[in-house]
């Protein structure tokens, strides 16, 4: 398939800007696809999701925790650099998205800057061509909760405040790493965790660190050519015995976000349950773990597009996506969600 099979007109005042009074007051699109050129859409609101799991089925969440990843400074020269992490690579290491009138060379100094007016320095190493490598003085994580912002996605206009650095996380959040958040957990509140496990659905967790390579956008029409970011992922023992277990009962295995999906779907192709995935899911690929998925609406010509399209049908997918337009969906990272059954579940 072609980048052109996976665009669409997005009118910008459904882009959401802010989140909702509660997490769960969001609209959930149920899509029932009856065959790869059918599906059934019915509208639901996001607490419609206790009627739709089962008892026996299992809840997949990222855990992943988003750290304050973007940064200001000055080059040598004097020009404005702002920096944004695209993943940590070590204790004093990290890669890197440069904004900048001119990137500074290999070798190259940027002071980094507060409000407070405090500084540090960082070097570059190098590059890859698309990010950059930095060394950091000391521990990059401090250095962040000092010196960081909130990287909010660049289609949200507005600058992060008090409420987004709360509803720009999930409530399952605790492992520092992510430049985004694995937004299909933001519509959970601990109440309805609660309500989930008392219906007697499982929960487990992986965790993948949203890197900012997420909203790379893909510039190659031949997909195959499209190289695909890499992101660190981590399945805990007792999450993989979960799945096994859910399998065997005979209940569905399913995935809170793309993230979620891709950590497990990478497990079940390598057997590894840690390191770095760069699994690129297109139309045609094999699931082996995820029956279900729980995600947002995704950017037009965007991976993750491609990703839910290969799940569920890529015209089952572009069917719901303009039911979503002519409904007025809230999209993206703060918008609404939908509820996807794999395509050859839906007979089995």
């Amino acid at each position: 398939m072609q980048l052109s099979d996976f665009n669409y007109e997005l009118p910008a005042d459904l882009i959401a800007q802010y989140p909702l009074a509660s997490r769960t007051d969001s609209r959930l699109l149920e899509v029932r696809a009856e065959g790869e050129n059918h599906a059934q859409l019915i509208d639901r609101q996001f607490k419609d999701i206790l009627s739709l799991i089962k008892p026996g089925d299992l809840l997949v969440f990222n855990d992943t925790k988003v750290i304050p990843a973007r940064l200001h400074g000055k080059k040598e020269t004097g020009g404005n650099v702002e920096l944004l992490i695209e993943r940590i690579s070590g204790d004093k290491q990290a890669w890197v998205q440069i904004r900048a009138s001119k990137v500074p060379k290999t070798g190259s100094i940027i002071q980094i800057y507060n409000q407070a007016g405090e500084t540090f320095l960082v070097e570059m190493m190098g590059s890859d061509g698309r990010f950059y490598e930095l060394r950091f003085p000391e521990d990059v994580f401090g250095l962040l909760e000092r010196f960081g912002k909130l990287p909010l996605p660049p289609y949200i206009e507005h600058q992060p405040d008090s409420e987004d650095v709360q509803r720009y996380q999930t409530v399952v959040a605790k492992n520092p790493g992510a430049v985004a958040a694995p937004t299909a957990g933001l519509h959970f509140d601990e109440n309805i965790l609660h309500q989930l496990k008392d219906l007697g659905v499982g929960l487990a967790t992986i965790t993948l660190h949203v890197g900012a390579g997420t909203f790379t956008p893909v510039r190659e029409e031949d997909l195959s050519k499209h190289q695909m970011h890499h992101e660190w992922f981590s399945i805990p023992e007792a999450s993989l015995h979960a799945i096994k277990e859910t399998k065997k009962k005979g209940g569905r295995v399913i995935a809170v976000g793309t993230t979620s999906l891709r950590a497990l779907e990478s497990q079940a192709i390598n057997q590894q349950s840690s390191g770095e995935t760069n699994l690129f899911i297109t139309p045609g690929f094999q699931f082996k773990t995820v029956d279900c998925l729980l995600t947002n609406f995704h950017l037009p010509k965007s991976t993750l597009l491609m990703l839910v399209s290969a799940f569920a049908g890529t015209s089952n997918i572009r069917a719901a996506y303009q039911h979503a337009i002519d409904q007025k969906y809230r999209f993206f990272s703060y918008g609404d969600a939908m509820f996807l059954s794999r395509l050859e579940n839906i007979n089995s």
